[in-house]
């Protein structure tokens, strides 16, 4: 609890002295100089001015559980449960998936306000700044097996464009098969990760990684062109009302998917894809396979059109980039 109340004083952007700020949480001076260390080690910017104290530069927005839960419908909010909200972590995926291994989790949620190492897809690290970023997981319960999960990842991140949208976040597109862009950069990835039969019964952790306010400090350590959200909306995103409006419209698209699969959502999908009838380049493995995008089918499958005809692409180890 002292990190939580000394992030939740400095919330307010002020400066606040060693010995205030001591005094809140009943430690010592010293004790607090070792916290703001710790803090900027692990991302978070504090000023630092001698006789006047510390501060966070802009303030700090800190997930909040009752905020999250205000901006729920009743019905998500009734499956959702209390989320599992964590300062640090490794990863939200690999909390829910431990938790997933020990029974049964449906609608379980997992916050954080970092991870120290979360995963993008082919095992790229997920860049993690304390409390300015969005991470959380979601386990969602199946009953048809594997087979069943055809276009998940694709729902899921259609889901989050349309939440976006009803935020007035417009203009972002979706890249197969699971990433977000805007205006080429990324913005958000998806990572789906599955325990359970591969005919049965099975639980999907959904993982969402959104840049909301991403520093300029952490290019070097992003190998591909990002952007946030805060960039592309011209101020402060709120990552508890962002977090509350995603679970609304995701929640919803998961009932019907299970009800309906992917393949009616295949124009609505296509309507946002940021590579539509583009020539790009396919790698798999170390082949490279070259052709112009026609979108995806009803399972969800990339369509590559090349001279041989047209081809469908199914999820894996597939990276995938514009033809220069």
């Amino acid at each position: 609890m002292t990190i939580r109340s000394l992030l939740s004083i400095l919330a307010d952007g002020k400066f606040h002295s060693g010995r205030e700020l001591g005094d809140e949480v009943g430690i010592s001076r010293s004790a607090i100089w070792k916290h703001m260390r710790r803090f900027e080690d692990g991302g978070l910017e504090i000023f630092s001015v001698k006789g006047r104290g510390y501060r966070v530069p802009g303030g700090l927005e800190l997930l909040d559980i009752e905020r999250i839960n205000q901006g729920l419908l009743p019905e998500v909010k009734a499956l959702i449960g209390c989320p599992d909200l964590q300062l640090s972590t490794e990863s939200t995926n690999e909390l829910a998936m431990k938790a997933s291994q020990q029974g049964d989790c449906h609608g379980r949620l997992f916050l954080a306000e970092q991870q120290n190492a979360g995963r993008g897809r082919r095992g790229r690290e997920w860049v993690s700044p304390f409390a300015r970023n969005l991470y959380f997981s979601l386990v969602w319960r199946f009953e048809q097996g594997v087979a069943a999960l055809e276009g998940l990842s694709l729902l899921v991140g259609l889901a989050v464009v349309r939440a976006m949208e009803k935020m007035d976040i417009n203009g972002v597109e979706l890249k197969w098969p699971n990433d977000l862009l805007y205006q080429n950069k990324k913005l958000a990835g998806i990572l789906l990760e599955v325990h359970g039969e591969a005919s049965g019964q099975c639980q999907v952790v959904i993982g969402v990684g959104i840049n909301v306010e991403m520093s300029q400090a952490f290019s070097d350590a992003i190998d591909q062109p990002w952007t946030d959200l805060k960039t592309i909306a011209g101020d402060v995103v709120s990552r508890n009302t962002l977090l509350a409006v995603i679970l609304n419209e995701l929640v919803v698209c998961l009932g019907d998917f299970e009800k309906n699969g992917f393949s009616g959502l295949v124009d609505e999908w296509q309507s946002r894809h940021a590579m539509q009838n583009e020539a790009i380049i396919l790698q798999i493995g170390q082949e490279l396979v070259e052709g112009v995008c026609r979108g995806i089918d009803g399972s969800g499958a990339l369509l590559l059109q090349s001279p041989a005809g047209v081809k469908a692409y199914h999820g894996g180890e597939i990276s995938i980039r514009r033809s220069v």
